[in-house]
């Protein structure tokens, strides 16, 4: 999955084509629905204190953290808003694989995964206000336009789809049409917005090692909170992948929304950044398993 993403990011990249932008909506509106297919949206199952471990991490530490290490970025208004949008939203989908590879509880991830969209599309506003006060990159129209459109509107047809009778075969083509869906999306984006972003190449440059740093920090915090709330050693593995990944496709429409073209490629990065540390997490967390047990 992880060299597929990263050819259709190629192929992006070497086709300037603005009329992608036309595409982008739909295509991520039906990837946000097959997301929101796979989440168990009835007959949840989660564990009180393996849910408290990952909101405190997610809502309370990444919030600091985030503030201590975006500041370098706020003389750029509409880089910093960008990277304050993907960092504060924690991820809710290829999180529950990634964390499964590594020896963690799938299952608790995949049930809490509904408790963290619910809690970052209420507290994402209030973050955000707080960082940028009112700062004018973030209008509201185009907000509330792509909340509905591409939040609520796939949310409640996932809901339907669920409850269907053909449940079953909504379950298996989602699962199937996840990573074409994936890999349509950033090509669109690559193709339709990289164009006059990579002439200003360097404004990536500080947004990419602050996705690093982030990265770090977190595997460190996420282990050791994890740690202390004596979570079992499966449910340890997965708080700290929940703390590190970040739900870049869910809030690019509202980085679609942003003006200029910079602002859904610095959302994007932070996925290429982060595929590079999911496949080191993938390999470095059973050692630190290993370590802990010793």
């Amino acid at each position: 999955m992880i060299l597929r993403l990263f050819l259709a990011v190629a192929a992006g990249l070497l086709i300037d084509v603005p009329e992608a932008r036309l595409f982008t909506t739909p295509v991520l509106g039906a990837l946000l629905f097959v997301t929101f297919l796979s989440i168990p949206l009835r007959g949840l199952r989660i564990d009180a204190r393996f849910l408290t471990v990952l909101a405190l991490l997610n809502f309370v530490v990444v919030p600091l953290v985030v503030g201590a290490i975006t500041w370098p970025l706020r003389d750029d208004g509409a880089v910093y808003a960008a990277v304050l949008l993907v960092l504060l939203a924690p991820c809710i989908d290829y999180v529950i694989a990634f964390s499964g590879l590594a020896g963690g509880a799938r299952d608790q991830m995949l049930a809490a995964t509904p408790f963290l969209l619910l809690g970052q599309m209420l507290l994402l506003p209030l973050y955000l206000g707080m960082f940028l006060g009112s700062s004018e990159v973030l209008a509201p129209g185009p907000f509330l336009e792509a909340f509905v459109l591409l939040i609520v509107v796939p949310l409640v047809l996932a809901a339907l789809a669920q409850r269907s009778p053909w449940a079953d075969v909504w379950e298996r083509a989602g699962e199937k049409s996840m990573t074409p869906l994936m890999m349509a999306t950033l090509f669109l984006v690559m193709a339709g917005y990289s164009a006059g972003a990579l002439g200003e190449w360097r404004e990536l440059l500080a947004p990419a090692a602050t996705y690093v740093v982030f990265a770090g920090v977190m595997v460190v915090l996420g282990w050791t909170v994890a740690g202390v709330a004596r979570l079992s050693t499966s449910a340890r593995v997965s708080a700290t992948f929940s703390a590190v990944t970040r739900n870049s496709l869910v809030v690019l429409p509202f980085a679609l929304a942003m003006p200029g073209d910079l602002a859904p490629v610095v959302v994007v990065s932070q996925t290429l950044v982060e595929l590079l540390v999911m496949v080191t997490m993938v390999w470095a967390v059973p050692h630190m398993v290993r370590k802990s047990a010793v």
